[in-house]
């Protein structure tokens, strides 16, 4: 079997295998099992890849299997990855590891609330493997579905309220991803040739020019919801304040990345004439969410609030990249989203342990938290140090990246909107320095806290994993550039036909 095929496989045979079990410890230990088995072979498939890749291989996807599904339609399951899905990968499989072990507390429906949770992994996992537009639609409604349920059963506050505006929203996004995949489809054989959902082989055809006006900004609206893209973002902070833990990690850390992802590989690349044509309205749009989603985090009390509104400014910062169109841009997009996708996940499982020992998330009721628990403390700090972008850690490769290639654009338009999504930085720091400082700093302000307890064991599995990650990206981040700058060229090439600059 192909191992891309694994990736789906092992989180349903490890489903099953919850299912079979009947005693909360054992559904944890079948979890950890199948998802610590899973992150080896993420990394068993980076190794892989950069060998082929040092090897001589040039194909633009590797480990490619197509099997005819549905011959009416010409739907195939048809898989295969380059270094971006590679990246993606590896990222879904170290959230959903740490989520494994941030949720190890769960007591109520445990069996069910596993199954909901490696289900949704499952569709992500498919989602990045896919090269069939259609297998790939199905995938990422597998990853959105199971949202409610994890939200509205298992979440916290307006749960039900929270669970329907995602679901409603994501639903809505879908509906219009469906029209533009679809349009992509029957425009994909301009002259006469049969019609294809083969995202490489409809990236050799040309879509009518006519055709990505009304398509392009379909697809790109519809993948830009799951990244939170202004003003359709409104979802995210209700989701992520209601969500439990590991789904608040999986949610922010993964699922909005298949936005970013979506809006890369199949608008802009399917569709390059008219995204150079439509780019500045997007650039606006992600500039606001950007300045806003940080603005946003400035004013909230709330922990989960504060980190919710801060993946709206840094999913912004993906989709204001992928816009820029050139090949410093966009590698700071990949990185941004590995990077973004890393910290924010070891931000919620944070909230989530200190919410578990404080029963509040309100930061104006904690204080003095660093003398009582100065493991999770110092866990925080190298979260929010990661988010406003301290060099040494993954976020400021990714950012200054970003920055380094937007500003590349020699017109006025580019560089003051690229000044605007720069003013972030400044209020980034200032929301995360105003949290460290009253969060864990200063006298207990209740006298309950001085008896805390630090970090379980299961608890600092989860965060010393993905903090060894945040570092490891921000020390050594040219692996990770280099990876993902070989499969940027062919989907520059393509882009740049179209946009000479």
């Amino acid at each position: 079997m192909n191992i891309l095929s694994f990736f789906v496989l092992i989180p349903l045979l490890t489903i099953a295998g919850i299912a079979a079990v009947r005693e909360m410890r054992q559904v944890k230990i079948v979890a950890s099992i199948g998802m610590g088995i899973q992150f080896i072979l993420a990394a068993v498939l980076i190794f892989l890849y950069i060998t082929a890749r040092q090897a001589g291989s040039t194909a633009e996807m590797l480990f490619i299997r197509d099997y005819l599904w549905f011959k009416t339609f010409n739907i195939h399951y048809a898989v295969g990855v380059d270094g971006i899905s590679v990246a993606m990968i590896g990222l879904t499989s170290v959230v959903v590891f740490a989520g494994v072990f941030a949720s190890w507390e769960m007591e109520f429906l445990t069996k069910e609330f596993f199954i909901s949770l490696i289900l949704l992994a499952t569709g992500v996992f498919g989602f990045f493997i896919s090269i069939d537009l259609f297998t790939m639609f199905l995938f990422y409604e597998l990853a959105v579905i199971p949202m409610y349920l994890l939200i509205g059963i298992w979440g916290s506050g307006p749960k039900e309220y929270s669970a329907m505006k995602l679901t409603l929203m994501l639903m809505g996004a879908s509906a219009l991803l469906l029209v533009g995949i679809l349009g992509i489809h029957f425009n994909s054989a301009p002259n006469g040739g049969p019609l294809s959902f083969n995202i490489l082989e409809i990236s050799k055809t040309r879509i009518p020019m006519t055709a990505q006006r009304i398509f392009f900004p379909m697809t790109f609206v519809g993948f830009g919801v799951l990244g939170a893209l202004f003003p359709f973002h409104t979802w995210s902070p209700d989701g992520h304040s209601s969500a439990p833990t590991a789904v608040s990690m999986l949610h922010a850390g993964v699922l909005m990345k298949l936005g970013g992802y979506g809006a890369f590989r199949v608008a802009i690349f399917l569709m390059p004439e008219a995204a150079h044509e439509l780019s500045w309205i997007f650039l606006i749009l992600t500039s606001i969410s950007v300045v806003y989603g940080a603005f946003g985090a400035v004013v909230q009390k709330d922990l989960k609030y504060i980190n919710a509104y801060s993946s709206v400014s840094h999913c912004g910062l993906v989709l204001f990249a992928i816009l820029m169109m050139n090949q410093t841009a966009m590698n700071g997009a990949i990185i941004q989203m590995i990077s973004h996708g890393l910290m924010t996940a070891l931000f919620f499982a944070l909230i989530g342990m200190l919410y578990g020992r404080t029963h509040t998330r309100m930061i104006n009721e904690m204080g003095g938290l660093m003398k009582v628990i100065p493991f999770l403390s110092v866990a925080y700090v190298i979260a929010g140090l990661a988010s406003l972008g301290l060099p040494g850690l993954s976020g400021f490769v990714a950012e200054m990246t970003i920055f380094v290639g937007a500003f590349q654009h020699p017109d006025v338009f580019h560089r003051v909107i690229t000044i605007v999504a720069i003013s972030s930085i400044v209020i980034t720091a200032v929301y995360i320095l105003r949290v460290i400082a009253i969060l864990l700093l200063g006298p207990t302000t209740n006298e309950h806290f001085d008896h805390l307890t630090d970090a379980k064991w299961y608890e600092k599995v989860s965060t010393v994993t993905l903090i060894s990650f945040v570092a490891f990206i921000g020390l050594a981040p040219f692996w990770l550039s280099s990876l993902i700058g070989g499969s940027l060229y062919p989907i520059l090439s393509k882009i740049l036909a179209f946009n000479p600059f």
